[in-house]
């Protein structure tokens, strides 16, 4: 196997895995950062969206694309398995924790079907205001491509997941209006915000070691390979 596509597996997977922990984790726990309160699954959702740019940058928006819908239906795939040991019967005297399995599974269900609905809105956003940007550039200004999608499709990514989740009664007691809807949605929004800036030089690091090494992009041979030295400027 070739490092390109090793690196496309390592990448895919760390965005699945954070798309999976996320839905599980979700909104189970609320955590304190630097005084904004998050859902815990919060934690690893930035991540997603390191890894489709790096994705899109180092492979194409078609291989982007394709693992958006990858995710999407692995969260199908995880509703679908996590539904089958919640209705199965349960083996008392067995089982070592059915209750919190079954605490787990009902906001797990919420989560997932809010993620799906947002996530897919988000996610395509984001493959394709990068590649937007990309052409608008002639792929300059690596950082603004990070961060103009980036930065951009979180905010609907948050708006959508948290307000579905809110209407679903999904979200605890202490969530019980608009005003605190609106606190929850700009404390995970700031914390998104200020992950997409700290990820632009991990960005920029991964699209320096790789770029040449996998040299995959479809969209170069509108104008040709340029250095990472001169994309940046």
């Amino acid at each position: 196997m070739e490092f390109r596509d090793r690196l496309f597996l390592f990448l895919s997977g760390i965005f699945l895995t954070s798309l999976v922990v996320g839905n599980i984790i979700g909104t189970t726990k609320f955590v304190n950062i630097y005084g904004l309160i998050v859902p815990a699954g919060v934690l690893a959702y930035p991540f997603t969206f390191l890894a489709t740019d790096l994705i899109c940058e180092l492979y194409g928006k078609k291989k982007a694309q394709t693992l958006v819908w990858i995710g999407f239906f692995m969260n199908v795939f995880l509703l679908l398995l996590m539904s089958l040991g919640h209705f199965l019967p349960d083996a008392s005297g067995v089982s070592g924790a059915a209750s919190t399995f079954d605490r787990v599974y009902q906001f797990m269900v919420g989560n997932v079907v809010a993620s799906m609905i947002a996530y897919l809105i988000a996610q395509t956003v984001d493959v394709h205001l990068f590649h937007f940007w990309k052409k608008l550039t002639k792929g300059k200004h690596l950082w603004l491509r990070n961060n103009a999608s980036t930065t951009f499709s979180q905010l609907i990514d948050t708006i959508s997941i948290l307000t579905i989740l809110y209407l679903a009664d999904n979200l605890g007691p202490e969530i019980n209006t608009a005003g605190r809807l609106f606190q929850l949605i700009l404390a995970s929004y700031l914390f998104k915000f200020f992950f997409a800036l700290f990820d632009t030089p991990l960005f920029y690091l991964g699209v320096w070691l790789l770029k040449k090494k996998v040299h995959e992009d479809p969209d170069e041979k509108k104008w040709g390979y340029q250095s990472f030295k001169e994309e940046a400027l």
